[in-house]
């Protein structure tokens, strides 16, 4: 979902009267009321299911196996949780509710697990392990869905420009675009633009209100030791009743004037915010450093070979076996469905293209009428998405039995036999055909650098309800910065858009 600018400087104001607003610092709102704040009953809510998760399960399991030190172990792990919890800044308002938060909650709840290792050897404390293990297990998985359920909230209010910043940017008319673009393309972020400075006499067609003009060379300080561009952008800021600058360097402003206007802007108690330019990189793909005075960001390469790789490779395998075993009277069940329901075989197999182009025969069940890849030509005018994609929500040639198999998304089961012979992942990118290969660009076909994936990104975040452009930036953005715990939360979010079924057609 995209967040619409064209008329943002009204956005996130309460109607009626001027809302009341904070203490100011020369004459910039230092905070600003109402729907921007995050709903205040997130840290309490946190803090509850924290202590009920970590207090209850060792109070029930350690009292039914007839433990002496129920109450003692109780008021130890449950601080204990709480206090790691603290530690590590998860009670934070910048933090509550930014995340799902799964790798997070996995290296918190470690953490606990060594502290009350070490609590156990220094009291004597004798319980059996597997039981004090047991006990610990239901505090990280409380934890991680109500992370889960106020990361789903926050963002559902974001959408509706509620709990974010007005944030008024600073820069040359392309940077300033480009920013705003791209802030416009998701609504998972607190940044709400109320208008742009721009640098020179650059054009600037985002829509965003012009709230102001820098020279292209900067004047010298006034009497004040500002200099006109911080008295253009306060003033711009106090007008706007701006929260954030956001500043995007370039050519006419960066070295002293850059950091002129960084002093005048936190001197008058305004949070500022520098855009890199970068684009689509994880966060723990960077690293920042300094080297004679400039601050510098090393990038570190996506994860193409290592311990890593080879983990999810096993992992693969050996989930996808697995899965093939218990799910066998599943197969045969859906397989008798699929041949009582229309004439022709259970399964259908299709040429697609795998890891750096590679084809391979890919297994589903048939969904369709056997004729349908003869018929595909005859609707490439109603096709209803962009791009080489072919989509449409009344497909003809779907049969009954194959639209449950797709709002299921049963009929993709039998890709497990692919991953386990390895042309295909648990996770990654939607594996495309040879047509829609043969139409990439060079940006397109990066995202054939990994295994295409039994599930994905695309499958998550709306299936054919997206365009063409949307899934190749979310298959271009797990391509560049998967990780293993990247893979568990997807698979983790498949089992909800399963059973929401949106975009499965």
């Amino acid at each position: 979902m995209r967040r619409d600018f064209a008329s943002v400087s009204t956005v996130g104001e309460p109607a009626g009267p001027e809302p009341e607003r904070g203490r100011t610092t020369g004459g910039v709102p230092a905070r600003t009321r109402g729907t921007r704040e995050k709903p205040g009953w997130y840290r309490p809510a946190a803090l509850a299911v924290d202590t009920l998760g970590s207090a209850l399960p060792v109070a029930l399991l350690f009292h039914g196996a007839g433990q002496p030190h129920t109450v003692a172990a109780t008021l130890t792990v449950c601080p204990a949780w709480l206090g790691v919890l603290a530690a590590h800044r998860r009670y934070g308002a910048r933090r509550l509710g930014e995340a799902r938060g799964l790798l997070a909650t996995v290296h918190d709840w470690l953490t606990l697990v060594g502290v009350l290792a070490v609590v156990r050897v220094v009291t004597g404390e004798d319980s059996p392990p597997a039981v004090a293990l047991l006990a610990l297990v239901p505090a990280p998985l409380l934890t991680a869905l109500c992370r889960a359920l106020t990361h789903r909230h926050l963002t559902a209010q974001r959408r509706q420009a509620h709990a974010v910043r007005r944030a008024l940017v600073v820069g040359e008319g392309g940077a300033v675009d480009r920013v705003v673009e791209q802030l416009a393309t998701r609504t998972d972020h607190p940044y709400v633009v109320i208008g742009a400075v721009l640098v020179g006499p650059a054009a600037q067609h985002s829509g965003v209100p012009d709230a102001g003009q820098l020279a292209a060379a900067p004047a010298g300080p006034g009497t004040d030791g500002a200099g006109p561009d911080a008295a253009a952008v306060l003033a711009a800021a106090r007008l706007h009743h701006a929260e954030t600058v956001l500043v995007a360097p370039g050519t006419l402003l960066c070295g002293e004037r850059l950091r002129t206007l960084v002093w005048a802007v936190q001197d008058a108690g305004l949070p500022l915010v520098v855009s890199s330019g970068l684009t689509d990189v994880a966060l723990r793909r960077l690293r920042p450093a300094t080297a004679a005075g400039l601050h510098l960001l090393h990038v570190e390469p996506p994860l193409r070979r290592g311990p890593q790789l080879v983990a999810k490779g096993a992992l693969d395998r050996v989930g996808a076996a697995l899965g093939l075993v218990l799910l066998a009277p599943l197969f045969a069940l859906v397989a008798l469905a699929v041949r009582l329901d229309s004439p022709g075989p259970a399964l259908y197999r299709q040429t697609r293209i795998g890891r750096r182009g590679v084809p391979f025969t890919m297994w589903k069940f048939r969904s369709m009428t056997t004729d349908a890849d003869r018929l595909r030509p005859r609707l490439a005018a109603v096709n209803e998405v962009d791009g080489p994609l072919f989509k449409m929500r009344a497909d003809p040639r779907v049969t009954r039995v194959g639209r449950v198999l797709r709002r299921t998304s049963l009929d993709e089961l039998p890709q497990l036999v692919n991953v386990v012979r390895g042309e295909m992942s648990l996770v990654g990118p939607r594996p495309p055909l040879p047509a829609e290969v043969a139409a990439y660009g060079a940006t397109a076909r990066r995202r054939l650098l990994v295994k295409p994936g039994l599930t994905g990104p695309w499958q998550v975040s709306g299936r054919s309800d997206l365009s063409w452009d949307e899934s190749l930036a979310l298959d271009l953005g797990y391509t560049d910065n998967w990780s293993l715990t990247t893979d568990l939360d997807l698979l983790a979010r498949t089992v909800r858009a399963v059973v929401d079924g949106r975009g499965a057609y």
